[in-house]
């Protein structure tokens, strides 16, 4: 049974870091593209980031490139998303997914950047 946990958000001021955590089970990261993906209050998803099943290749949406990070720790099983410079836009429920957008993902974590 695939099952992802994402934990990590919170309440931040603008120019500040999060680092959110997707804790996956029921089958391993490394044999699959995993995503980052978020649905800000009225809007719809939107791709954040991805990671290739290699870990080599990873790629940002433009609006997130330069501040965000994706990495993943196989032998945890657990994706990660470094958030540095954290602008009021970012504000999101943000999830995990496995191989697609539209892809199983889990409840999703609240980031909320005010001030």
């Amino acid at each position: 049974q695939v099952q992802l946990v994402e934990s990590g958000g919170g309440l931040v001021q603008p120019g500040g870091s999060l680092r959110l955590s997707c804790a996956v089970s029921g089958f391993m990261i490394s044999t699959d593209v995993m995503f980052w993906v978020r649905q800000a209050p009225g809007k719809g998803l939107e791709w954040v980031s991805a990671i290739n099943s290699g870990g080599g290749s990873t790629s940002y949406t433009a609006s997130v490139k330069g501040r965000f990070t994706i990495s993943r720790d196989n032998a945890k099983n657990t994706l990660y998303l470094q958030m540095d410079s954290l602008k009021p836009e970012d504000t999101a429920v943000y999830y995990c997914a496995k191989g697609g957008v539209s892809g199983p993902r889990g409840q999703g974590t609240q980031v909320t950047v005010s001030s």
